[in-house]
């Protein structure tokens, strides 16, 4: 089975660029393990939304959609889990 490509919304990377070094390693290690398994357990579908997944790392929240047709991961939104419903 191949893996999913990931690619990073442009507003995601800048706000993965504002975060601490710790914190971006920790974020990376588990946006990485999502070529192999797209939906690990403890990552839900956000209601109300079309196709829109939710994984909470620490007090971080990372927003992204699952195309399974092309095998495609797209993070939108990387933020603090206080700000990060705010806009959706």
């Amino acid at each position: 089975m191949a893996d999913y490509s990931i690619s990073f919304a442009r507003s995601a990377r800048k706000e993965l660029e504002r975060l601490p070094g710790d914190v971006v390693d920790r974020i990376l290690g588990k946006i990485e393990a999502l070529s192999k398994n797209p939906r690990p357990a403890g990552v839900i579908k956000l209601h109300g939304q079309s196709n829109l997944w939710r994984m909470r790392i620490g007090d971080y929240r990372v927003i992204y959609s699952i195309e399974d047709f092309v095998r495609t991961i797209d993070v939108s939104v990387i933020r603090h889990r206080r700000d990060v419903y705010r806009d959706l």
